[in-house]
């Protein structure tokens, strides 16, 4: 308590800071940032037919509405995380909110399709500052003994956001028209920015030793380039074909970009990423463990879809909501999970989690033209439950394995390594749908349900086995260090 003592007077509220119960009231604040951004994500889904219609293009061309997005994210999550070690993560995300608020407000003012990718990019600036921050965030300001429980909280609201997105989505488009989806945000920020400015509190360790240096422009520039690099070949691999010039240059890019990142990052007194972070396990692991879950969940999220479109013939109406029970499943175990991982520590719901997970994964294998609606609703409402469970206690643990100084890059790496998953996730599984489909001579939006059946199967296996991976990683990656044992004389006990 004494350490709470010296820094009250810095503060913002007074009042609410001397509340015992006042950490709940950081993760409250953050979990609207978290909410917004996720919902933003999945809400985008919904409009991109709608988008395409009104500007008279290509599906292809509205495609880059939220590839824009995605690219802009992966490629600053752990540049904005270092920036905010440096000079403090409550100013950073206040002002992330301030960028979003004015990137969705020019995206729903767009009058032609660039303008509108412009203006998604600079709206995932303002979601790269929430994001990167998030979760470094609760960790500076909530106990060790509640850390899991209040990250699973945040999970939840990411959950929330996610699976609200198409609903609510499909109800403004009808209502209002696209803008309204994007207009919708302002509100939301504008509540989010006054809460963060007036809660959360002032950093009280940000990385002196590296005041004074020089920031690592070329390693920043490096770590973009590896990322877009990389995505762009896996989302266009499918269209332009993995063998062609085009997707091997961007591979060899990639390649050559993060061996030059790397050797950036050993010479610069101040880098991006300390590569050091990387000799601690469970940061590492959980990093490559946390990566792999979202490449089964988003791999699953967005494929199947196309099964409820295809095969089963449903509306696009239904298919939206036939994919909820996944992000349902997910919020209401993340909160147990956190709790669950504080007194149990980290490895046993990691472990549990993700071998749920999988086994909703492979029931997917014995889908059919002609199962029960009810069977593909528990088992995608199997992998959600997995996923919450896996979550949380996944986040703590790289959390709490991180040095209180590099919280904002630690949060920014996991943040990254999530992104990464999703567009692994979704692009390797439709290239093994695809694959699959166009081997038998047809296209997939005009193959029999006799065709395109084993495309799915292959993809649901395709991705059920990166699930596989992570329970197996999660397993045997070594126990959890806390952060308030390993560094207790400063810790912060609000």
């Amino acid at each position: 308590m004494k350490v709470r003592e010296n820094i009250t007077a810095n503060l913002p509220l007074a009042g609410i800071c001397a509340k015992t119960n006042y950490h709940w009231y950081v993760v409250a604040t953050v979990c609207i940032g978290a909410f917004m951004a996720a919902l933003d994500g999945s809400i985008i889904t919904v409009a991109l037919p709608t988008i395409t219609r009104q500007f008279h293009v290509t599906l292809s061309a509205t495609a880059w509405v939220a590839l824009a997005y995605l690219l802009t994210l992966t490629a600053l999550l752990t540049v904005f995380g270092r920036i905010a070690d440096l000079v403090g993560r409550r100013p950073l995300y206040t002002m992330g909110f301030g960028i979003f608020i004015v990137g969705s407000a020019l995206c729903g003012a767009a009058q032609s399709l660039p303008f509108l990718i412009g203006a998604r990019v600079l709206q995932a600036v303002g979601a790269v500052m929430l994001q990167a921050n998030s979760v470094a965030i609760i960790t500076a300001a909530v106990p060790s003994s509640v850390r899991g429980k209040a990250i699973g909280i945040q999970g939840s609201a990411l959950a929330v956001g996610l699976s609200l997105g198409p609903a609510i989505g499909g109800l403004l488009i009808s209502a209002f028209g696209w803008r309204s989806i994007f207009y919708v945000n302002v509100p939301v920020g504008l509540i989010g920015t006054t809460l963060a400015a007036l809660i959360l509190p002032l950093d009280q360790e940000k990385d002196q030793a590296t005041r004074g240096v020089s920031f690592d422009y070329l390693g920043s520039l490096l770590l973009a380039v590896s990322i877009v690099s990389v995505i762009l070949g896996l989302n266009q691999g499918n269209e332009k074909g993995f063998g062609s010039p085009y997707i091997l240059s961007l591979f060899a890019c990639g390649v050559l970009s993060s061996a030059l990142f790397i050797w950036q990052e050993k010479r610069h007194r101040a880098p991006l990423v300390d590569l050091s972070l990387f000799k601690i396990p469970t940061l590492t692991w959980g990093n490559v463990s946390g990566s792999l879950s979202y490449a089964l969940m988003y791999g699953i999220l967005y494929i199947i879809p196309f099964y409820f479109e295809e095969v089963r013939k449903n509306p696009s109406s239904l298919s939206g909501l036939l994919t909820t029970p996944l992000p349902i499943g997910m919020m209401l175990l993340a909160p147990m999970a956190g709790r669950i991982a504080d007194r149990l520590g980290s490895r046993i719901p990691t472990v549990a989690g993700m071998t749920l997970a999988t086994l909703g994964g492979l029931s997917l294998l014995l889908l059919s033209s002609t199962e029960p609606l009810v069977w593909i609703i528990i088992a995608l409402l199997i992998i959600g439950m997995g996923m919450g469970v896996f979550t949380p206690p996944n986040n703590s643990s790289v959390m709490g394995s991180s040095p209180r100084n590099r919280l904002g890059v630690t949060s920014g790496l996991l943040n990254m390594s999530r992104s990464l998953g999703q567009s692994f996730g979704i692009a390797f599984a439709f290239a093994l749908y695809q694959g699959v489909v166009l081997a038998e001579g047809y296209s997939p939006l005009s193959a029999p349900a006799r065709i395109l059946l084993p495309g799915f199967h292959i993809a649901f296996a395709g991705v059920t086995a990166l699930g596989l991976m992570a329970a197996l990683i999660s397993m045997f990656r070594g126990k959890v260090q806390p952060l308030a044992d390993a560094d207790r004389e400063h810790t912060i006990e609000l």
